[in-house]
């Protein structure tokens, strides 16, 4: 779906923009838009376009869905004609985002960062247009920063700021380390915010703080017109209610096959499937109420659920290879009536389908597992296991008549 600007009121064009927001208070909400569509009109009539970006942190070497969610808001500014910078943050990832943690993040080498970085920008031009993205990269201006620049940046804030900060404000209950240099990061991302002299910067609903204390505090020291912040609701992960994380092995890559995206996106539970369409698809507003009108009408999950898988697949592979994702689903799910939903298992190092199996507690030894093996009640995606030495791999695990489960 390409957009067309010319076709769109500003109104709707606020809507589009504001779609899957979520600012944790509706007075800031209002605030913010009634910003936007200010901002959206200056640009309608001057012919100059906004400039929107996002940074993100080369922490891991992978992108999974989750990422995309603040991208395909940047493709929405794209196609409606502003200017978009895909800010590298390799930075601001040596220190790491204190924003949603519990506890000091580990510092990264530059070696590490690096590493990190090289596939970002190519894994985001399956949301972002390439030829409409501006890639940057945090440590222009960020590592050339003197002391006495950092000590100016830290005189805009105040320690009782950072304190009223809820991962703070919760350590310093229960008498958990803070330590000094987690401070640091809010200072670093505002300044990008200078640097890039943007319009509007987009970010998660846990990235508040360093959008708008930190972000709109510096550019009005520095002069500028303060940033507009726009926060997308986090997408939860395929067990529809921990945010999206590879860690805790509820994740879908981007780099996915099409069929394995799409059976991920089917084990997404029934619950999750509107803020799905919210957030990861295409859809316009006007689209996703009419999605959101198909599951209260009755009709089973299901189809609205491979309607969505579908438009996730499409997005990333195609539409050919959404049709191919989905038949691969159809023959190997519901001809074999194995369920939408089942538990997740990360495989770890050891692999061993057997010490797979008694981890799943589809047996209560690894003597029961190896007659289940031998009897020929496993098989992955399918297929078959009759040997138990082998290793097991990404796909459906079936041991037994009943007993299902996503291996990752």
């Amino acid at each position: 779906m390409t957009l067309d600007p010319t076709s769109l009121s500003l109104d709707e064009q606020v809507a589009l923009l504001m779609q899957g927001t979520d600012f944790g208070d509706e007075t800031l909400a209002r605030t913010m838009a009634r910003e936007l569509r200010t901002r959206l009109e200056k640009s309608r009539e001057t012919g100059k376009p906004l400039k929107i970006y996002t940074g993100y942190d080369p922490r891991t070497s992978d992108l999974h869905l989750g990422h995309t969610i603040t991208m395909r808001k940047l493709r929405q500014f794209q196609e409606l004609g502003h200017e978009v910078v895909f800010l590298i943050g390799n930075y601001t990832s040596l220190l790491g985002d204190p924003s949603d943690k519990n506890k000091a993040r580990e510092l990264l080498t530059a070696d590490d960062v690096a590493r990190n970085g090289r596939t970002y920008a190519e894994q985001a031009f399956k949301i972002l247009d390439p030829q409409k993205t501006l890639v940057r990269y945090n440590a222009e201006w960020l590592s050339t920063l003197s002391f006495l620049d950092v000590i100016k940046l830290a005189q805009n804030f105040t320690i009782q700021q950072f304190m009223t900060r809820e991962n703070f404000a919760l350590r310093l209950e229960k008498g958990e380390p803070i330590y000094l240099h987690e401070t640091f990061y809010a200072l670093m991302q505002g300044y990008d915010a200078v640097a890039l002299e943007c319009d509007v910067q987009v970010g998660g609903s846990d990235q508040l703080f360093n959008i708008l204390t930190a972000g709109r505090k510096l550019q009005e020291a520095y002069e500028q017109r303060p940033q507009i912040g726009l926060f997308v609701k986090i997408l939860p992960g395929t067990d529809g209610v921990v945010k999206m994380s590879k860690s805790l092995g509820n994740h879908i890559p981007i780099l996915a096959s099409p069929e394995d995206m799409y059976g991920k996106v089917m084990s997404v539970p029934d619950s999750a499937i509107q803020v799905y369409f919210e957030l990861a698809t295409r859809y316009t507003p006007t689209q996703v109420e009419a999605a959101k009108a198909k599951l209260a009408s009755g009709v089973n999950p299901r189809d609205v659920k491979m309607e969505l898988a579908r438009e996730i697949v499409s997005i990333f592979h195609g539409d050919a290879a959404a049709t191919a994702g989905e038949q691969h689903f159809i023959n190997l799910f519901q001809k074999g009536d194995v369920p939408d939903e089942m538990p997740e298992i990360a495989l770890g190092d050891a692999r061993n389908i057997v010490d797979v199996i008694v981890q799943a507690s589809f047996t209560k030894s690894k003597g029961d597992a190896k007659r289940l093996i031998e009897g020929g009640g496993v098989s992955i995606d399918g297929e078959r296991i009759t040997d138990w030495k082998v290793e097991a791999h990404p796909g459906v695990l079936k041991a037994g008549k009943r007993n299902f489960a996503r291996l990752v």
